[in-house]
């Protein structure tokens, strides 16, 4: 299905229609096309082969300071569509105890594409199973005790327009992929390593980014050999030390314990009945020392190849570069128009001055809520990877996440990861299994004594974040470079 010029019409002209009738605000989403196909590999064998095709609209009414939605994918019931999302804000403006309020912004126009240069849904399935394939060709030993590849591909054009003539148009590509090998250690537990197709925020999101080596295939001895030494090595013990969290580690750190308690409607207590609330209240910004002076986050809407980037939020509002975190002070959260005005109006104060392009809805008949775009820890001044190490005494390196468990409101966190490395006096001695660490996220990055340079740094995509009632899952982006903490209970205690 395209948007043609009639539709377009429709559209336009519902909007105009439910604005007569007492509508304070209107935005439509339109999905021409919301693509999907996934492939995986287990032990050699195509497990899955999953291709979805959707398309359809998504409406919002604001009346009465209470939203309505509903959404079809049957062209012919739009006009149906937009009654009803506005049959739907005026039952809700009934029980409406805070009023939402959108502003008044100007009109704009505007385009954004993902930079690809081959589209994976021209590339033929023979060719995807054949690269996997090849790829598991070289995980495959008789040691393994399993091993998986998995891919997918991504593809969405969305039409967006609101009451205040805003249109903006859309064209978002994304491509996962991930390696895992398995195998039994000398206590006959699991062991496993693993590597995330990741991306230097730079090039393209085709097909092309999954056939570079140094971005993904070319991890595959590394994670076999490091399997190899893991299912040997000695449990980490229990104590007090370092941890010089590796990128595949550090994203999911700052996701948890950063991106979720900055989403605004979580911070409001919309998220409190499924995925929990925020230890930040809007008392925190501009006072709360969130970590150390090293510590600076920012939502980066400027990086070029990410999950994370995609010009535009589902309300229209440009995607912009701002701090979330400035040398350790929290100053800015994840947010969109509505939260915005609700935070204000509770604070009884200023709070935030403009929307942070953070709505965002995962499909046509999703509503959009506050969302993570890229969430970044900006590159230090502390080196590479072997100059932390070098001023590091007592410590372990830690690399990708194993299991996790986070207080309801962010406030701790309990993390096992893949592997571990063993740092005494300077030098990178031993591989450790079974590693883990915990901590209070403020202590926690108020620990935070070295942060890489530029050479560190590199995105984790992530491609089933889980929020909101009706569950929306979402993909975005972390930029981290290595990052040292001090300090920490690591291990588990006997």
């Amino acid at each position: 299905m395209t948007l043609s010029a009639d539709l377009k019409k429709q559209i336009l002209q519902n909007i105009d229609r439910v604005g007569t009738k007492g509508a304070e605000y209107t935005d439509a989403r339109f999905y021409t096309n919301d693509d999907s196909e996934t492939l995986f590999l287990y032990d050699g064998n195509l497990e899955a082969n999953d291709t979805n095709f959707e398309s359809g609209l998504g409406v919002r009414v604001l009346y009465g300071g209470a939203w309505g939605f509903a959404a079809t994918s049957d062209a012919k019931a739009f006009d149906t569509c937009f009654e009803q999302a506005l049959q739907n804000a005026i039952t809700a403006s009934k029980l409406v105890r805070v009023p939402l309020h959108m502003g008044k912004k100007p009109a704009h126009t505007g385009k954004f594409a993902s930079p690809l240069k081959q589209d994976p849904f021209t590339v033929p399935l023979k060719e995807k199973l054949e690269f996997l394939s090849a790829i598991d060709a070289r995980l495959k030993e008789d040691w393994i005790f399993k091993r998986y590849v998995y891919a997918e591909f991504q593809k969405k054009n969305i039409y967006f327009f609101n009451s205040e003539g805003t249109q903006v148009e859309r064209s978002l590509s994304n491509v996962f992929a991930k390696m895992m090998v398995m195998a039994l250690d000398s206590d006959g537990q699991m062991q496993r390593r693993s590597q995330d197709l990741f991306t230097t925020g730079k090039g393209t999101r085709g097909y092309e980014m999954l056939t570079q080596p140094e971005l993904f295939s070319a991890h595959a001895e590394r994670i076999k050999d490091e399997l190899a030494q893991l299912i040997k090595a000695d449990i980490l013990e229990y104590g007090k030390r370092s941890v010089i969290l590796l990128p595949g580690q550090g994203f999911l750190q700052v996701h948890e314990t950063i991106g979720h308690p900055l989403e605004l409607d979580r911070i409001l207590g919309y998220e409190l009945s499924y995925a929990g609330g925020s230890f930040v209240d809007l008392d925190s910004f501009g006072k709360l020392r969130y970590g150390s002076d090293k510590l600076t986050v920012s939502a980066f809407g400027s990086i070029e190849n990410s999950p994370g980037s995609f010009g535009f939020d589902d309300e229209g509002t440009p995607e912009r570069d701002y701090l979330l975190i400035d040398k350790g002070m929290l100053v800015n959260a994840l947010s969109s128009r509505a939260m915005i005005d609700e935070a204000n109006q509770k604070a009884g104060r200023t709070v935030f001055t403009e929307s942070g392009g953070a709505a965002r809805a995962t499909a046509f008949y999703r509503a959009p809520i506050d969302r993570m775009t890229n969430v970044n820890i900006l590159p230090g001044n502390d080196g590479t990877l072997e100059d932390i190490i070098a001023s590091t005494e007592d410590g372990i390196v830690l690399d990708n996440p194993v299991s996790w468990s986070i207080g309801s409101n962010r406030e701790h966190f309990h993390f096992s990861c893949e592997i571990a490395w063993e740092v005494k006096n300077g030098k990178k001695t031993r591989i450790l299994r079974n590693p883990s660490y915990q901590g209070h996220t403020v202590e926690f990055y108020n620990s935070l004594s070295a942060v890489g340079d530029a050479s560190t740094w590199h995105v984790g995509q992530v491609d089933n974040c889980g929020k909101g009632e009706p569950n929306q899952i979402m993909q975005l982006g972390h930029g981290i470079p290595v990052v040292r903490f001090d300090n920490v209970i690591t291990g588990e205690r006997k």
